[in-house]
């Protein structure tokens, strides 16, 4: 699964967007594709997920939500486990 997030470039939106792409990383490691970011304008906030919108402003941004839409969406041996996410993290050693 890719995913991308679309952000407004003069709205200022860069650091949520990478503030979410990274809690995505660290939330999914491998068993996703990527999470891309693409520069936009006029307010866009937008992420999508292998094409389908999943999120997008002004609906009430959440990261748990999004982050719970992803893995429905995942088979579930693709998801990581939380252990799994410890170790990518550099938690446990």
């Amino acid at each position: 699964m890719l995913i991308e997030i679309e952000y407004c470039v003069p709205c200022g939106y860069l650091p949520r967007a990478t503030e979410a792409q990274t809690r995505l990383l660290e939330e999914f490691g491998n068993a996703i594709e990527g999470v891309t970011l693409k520069t936009g304008r006029k307010g866009v906030f937008t992420f999508t997920a292998d094409g389908e919108q999943i999120y997008s402003k002004p609906d009430e941004f959440d990261i748990e939500a999004i982050v719970g839409t992803i893995r429905a969406k995942l088979p579930a041996t693709e998801a990581v486990q939380a252990e799994g996410r410890d170790l990518l993290m550099g938690k446990k050693h």
